[in-house]
């Protein structure tokens, strides 16, 4: 059984988009709805934007999920999945593919959700960094056994997780996780610390936002960040993406749940990152990057 499966931020890259606009014809209304919907040309600076235009959250997000979303329109013969999920914002991107969001809708969605979390980040100076080579829970507890702002924020394959609080926070955590034997402490060129506390005003001004728009049973199950479980019910989904600023990115745990499940291979769509994490959890899992 097939899952599509969708990046987040920072699998953006110049360029990116022109050769699906140059050769599919049909991307061409969705890139007009997106400049409309975004008040700003998205098009122009995702084909011909340097790297550091691309890195502005309010430019990221969209231009991440128009691309994912893009590549998975126009793959030709596209199968059936059994399942789909998405990393962070990728989840969304994964909504609007199962047919919970329309386009415009999931567009629209990214749009305050990029502009709140810029908004977050901007009120309260935080930061993230990657941990490599400790296992999961033993990163959990030296980040809950220190006394600052720093959480366990993206368990994305084993042996790499991410962690995100506050500057002083995340430092301290690094150098503890070292000293316990992590093989790399990478701080992270990021705005902000993601699904963290930090992101609460973010995710309060999104509440109403996400309320307000009508969620569809989905056209196959979605595994979600917040407790890596498919869900199939527009509400539970709703109330799961409410949750998604603050709450950890559960990606391994995601991938254990689809293989149990009985996904035995992944589709991968504006990205490579993800089916890196992919082989990180079995090696022997089929994968394919559409981009």
């Amino acid at each position: 059984m097939k899952a599509f499966i969708f990046p987040g931020q920072g699998s953006q890259f110049p360029g990116m988009g022109k050769n699906i606009y140059d050769q599919y014809a049909e991307s061409h209304p969705y890139f007009e709805e997106a400049n409309e919907i975004l008040g700003f040309n998205i098009q122009n600076i995702m084909f011909e934007g340097s790297k550091e235009d691309l890195k502005r959250t309010a430019v990221t997000q969209p231009a991440v999920f128009l691309y994912s979303y893009l590549s998975y329109v126009t793959m030709p013969d596209r199968p059936l999945p059994g399942a789909m999920a998405g990393h962070s914002l990728g989840e969304l991107t994964a909504l609007v593919s199962a047919e919970v969001l329309s386009f415009s809708d999931g567009l629209d969605l990214v749009k305050s959700r990029a502009n709140a979390m810029q908004k977050a980040c901007e009120a309260k100076k935080s930061t993230m960094a990657a941990i490599v080579g400790l296992e999961d829970q033993k990163v959990r507890s030296i980040c809950s056994d220190i006394n600052d702002d720093v959480v366990a924020a993206n368990f994305n394959c084993p042996g790499q997780v991410v962690i995100s609080g506050s500057e002083s926070g995340v430092q301290l955590a690094m150098e503890k996780l070292k000293s316990e034997g992590a093989k790399r402490a990478l701080p992270l060129a990021v705005g902000g610390a993601f699904h963290s506390a930090f992101m609460s005003p973010a995710e309060e001004e999104l509440k109403e936002k996400i309320q307000s728009i009508s969620f569809s049973i989905p056209s196959c199950p979605i595994y979600q960040n917040v407790d890596a479980k498919p869900h199939e019910i527009p509400q539970e989904i709703q109330e799961n993406l409410i949750s998604q600023l603050t709450s950890p990115v559960l990606w391994t745990q995601t991938m254990n749940h689809m293989l149990s499940d009985g996904i035995d291979d992944f589709i991968e769509f504006g990205g490579k990152v993800l089916s890196g994490f992919v082989k990180r959890v079995d090696r022997q899992i089929p994968t394919l990057q559409i981009m």
